[in-house]
């Protein structure tokens, strides 16, 4: 499973980086970077959880 980013809506708050800091992280150039391509299955409820916690619903998961 991968997580997908939509640019355009991202702000790079990084409340994703505070659930999952393995999976997320804002670049000092304030840009959100997604450290694993492939998501093991047993980060779903994380992935799930940056998902809702994103204010601007920037982020989307892909099974």
């Amino acid at each position: 499973m991968r997580i997908v980013v939509d640019r355009t809506k991202c702000s790079s708050i990084g409340l994703c980086e505070a659930t999952a800091p393995d999976i997320f992280e804002v670049g000092p150039d304030g840009v959100l970077n997604i450290l694993m391509d492939d998501v093991p299955a047993d980060r779903r409820l994380d992935l799930e959880q940056a998902c809702e916690n994103c204010p601007t619903q920037a982020l989307s998961i892909e099974d």
